[in-house]
């Protein structure tokens, strides 16, 4: 028997329509500011915890084998079948390979640019939901509306 944790992956997943709204406005507004370059970093990594958060909860709930890295989180719920397309797979690798940079080489960040994910991450972290929503219905039965 599995224990996943359908509310807390809610709880996670209900952040991403701000972190796409936030992502939307910097690429529509881009201007190269300290303050956009900031807004970006905030976005992309948050879009990184929410991805590896559920992607943990996945694993631990399902117990799929154990992680030895964020870009393992991915692959892990990727051959499980929880990604189905490739392109969200794709997309997602890249961006927790931004992690490292962002929170531990914070300082070397070129906030002065538009990072070439800024613009489509968006839709991938929708897609992401949605396909996490379905795999968990397929393996534990639609849910129930609070």
């Amino acid at each position: 028997m599995y224990y996943v944790n359908r509310n807390q992956i809610e709880t996670i997943l209900a952040q991403i329509p701000d972190i796409t709204a936030g992502l939307r406005t910097v690429a529509a507004s881009w201007d190269g500011t300290t303050l956009t370059g900031l807004i970006q970093e905030r976005c992309l990594h948050l879009a990184i915890e929410v991805v590896t958060d559920v992607g943990s909860c996945l694993i631990d709930g399902f117990i799929m084998r154990d992680a030895g890295s964020y870009e393992d989180i991915i692959s892990i719920i990727h051959e499980e079948k929880v990604l189905g397309q490739s392109v969200i797979y794709e997309r997602l690798i890249e961006l927790v390979a931004l992690r490292k940079p962002l929170v531990q080489d914070y300082y070397a960040w070129e906030r002065g640019d538009l990072h070439p994910l800024t613009p489509i991450l968006s839709e991938v972290l929708e897609q992401f939901a949605v396909e996490v929503r379905k795999y968990l219905d397929q393996e534990l039965g639609a849910s129930v509306p609070l």
